[in-house]
């Protein structure tokens, strides 16, 4: 039987519990398990409109009874008609909430479907990329996309996402409504605010198709090369293969890798660019519910590009950043510029659910860089700490070498490296 169904089971408590069986009303079954993964099958038996089930599933079900009591009550008595899939969902909902894990939430049908069409890097938006901070619960742009929407109608890098529509405030746990919002039909309009400066800046911004790009590169001089890599999605791991080939055959020696603002993404992303700089080894160790240390999943192969490497990071490169930067400071001598990293130490699953097209996402496990090194709520410490003036927000062109203070501190780190 479908563990994951049983919260949607009315389960009638009966005094008939003898022996190893209970007994459940096979209506009651076929009413509320409508999905082509159950059948009579995974019942003990079933004869008419009685089902036979093990006392250990009985048991299950019992641990569900306030909320079938509860589902019955509504439906008999909730003085209009109830929604019953929409109950079944916020059911759901709350008991991935009742992790107390804010990276742990349930997908609805269109959510997850949206979510690998993010994944591609093409959606019809407004042009920003959103990092949600779950403690403080603000909502920061940490990327305005050049030639979009929201960069020709004046949104700018570290705007705090504060309002969408008339009545929708934002914060961390509801962002995905506002998402949901400022995404839509091509050329329709929403009202998006923002703060800056404590102040509320509202523009009325034009939905358009959007492509992401996840990674830049260029030659900053004859013998060092620049790849920003925004975030860990679509095909960006072999557009990084592909930039970085490109750069070694104009006589690129080093290679300065931004992972600024690059709030993560796929793990095994994060292992086939680092396999790219490291031989054998491990990505990362991670720590499951067994307490023991497990090197074998996230692993390299021999086989590097000789070149030399400086990373810049900063308080927004989280997660799958994290782990690319520890790989590569611990086993292919990486240097770090920057400030200390964000400290996102754990790794999430994202699994589908049902026969509907649902998924959920769950906190599977913690890591460590490959030489132990703790990062949850601890973060990366650059090995050159080199915070912004004041009054810089960051905004800068791309591989700016006037003004952008990190890079040219990253740059004159390589020029050591490389004499």
């Amino acid at each position: 039987m479908k563990k994951k169904r049983l919260f949607v089971l009315t389960i009638l408590i009966l005094a008939l519990t003898l022996s190893s069986c209970s007994v459940i009303p096979a209506s009651t079954l076929e009413a509320m398990f409508r999905t082509d993964e159950y059948t009579p099958s995974s019942l003990s038996s079933m004869q008419g409109d009685t089902v036979m089930i093990s006392r250990e599933e009985y048991e299950k079900y019992k641990q569900f009874s306030e909320m079938f009591d509860i589902f019955d009550a509504a439906n008999e008595s909730f003085y209009v008609e109830t929604n019953k899939e929409q109950m079944i969902e916020y059911a759901t909902r709350g008991l991935m909430a009742g992790l107390d894990d804010p990276y742990s939430f349930y997908y609805s049908p269109k959510e997850y479907e949206e979510l690998w069409e993010e994944d591609e890097g093409k959606y019809v938006g407004i042009g920003v990329m959103i990092q949600a901070n779950m403690e403080t619960q603000e909502c920061t742009i940490i990327r305005v996309f050049e030639g979009g929407p929201a960069q020709e109608a004046g949104v700018r890098r570290g705007d705090i996402l504060y309002r969408v529509g008339e009545d929708l405030y934002v914060n961390a746990t509801n962002l995905q409504d506002a998402v949901d919002i400022m995404r839509g039909e091509p050329e329709t309009n929403v009202d998006v605010t923002f703060l800056r400066d404590n102040e509320e800046i509202t523009f009325t911004i034009t939905r358009r198709q959007v492509n992401v790009n996840q990674v830049e590169s260029q030659m900053l001089d004859r013998r060092t090369g620049y790849i920003a890599l925004y975030e860990f999605a679509g095909h960006c791991d072999e557009e990084f293969e592909k930039a970085l080939n490109t750069l070694v055959s104009q006589g690129a020696e080093g290679i300065i890798i931004d992972l600024r603002d690059n709030s993560g993404g796929w793990v095994d992303q994060a292992r086939y660019i680092a396999d790219l700089f490291m031989d054998e080894g491990e990505l990362c160790y991670l720590k499951y519910r067994d307490e023991e240390k497990h090197g074998d999943e996230y692993k390299t192969k021999d086989g590097k590009v000789d070149v030399k490497l400086v990373i810049l990071i900063n308080e927004h490169s989280a997660s799958s950043s994290e782990i690319l930067t520890g790989a590569l400071r611990d086993c292919a001598g990486a240097v770090t510029v920057g400030v200390k990293s964000y400290g996102k130490g754990i790794i999430q699953g994202v699994f589908p659910v049902g026969n509907k097209g649902a998924g959920y996402q769950m906190t599977i496990a913690q890591y460590f860089t490959p030489g132990g090194s703790a990062v949850h709520k601890v973060g990366i410490t650059p090995d050159y700490e080199v915070p912004l003036p004041e009054g810089d927000n960051g905004t800068y062109e791309f591989a700016d070498r006037k003004n952008d203070v990190q890079l040219i501190k990253a740059i004159e780190v390589m020029d050591e490296l490389l004499h």
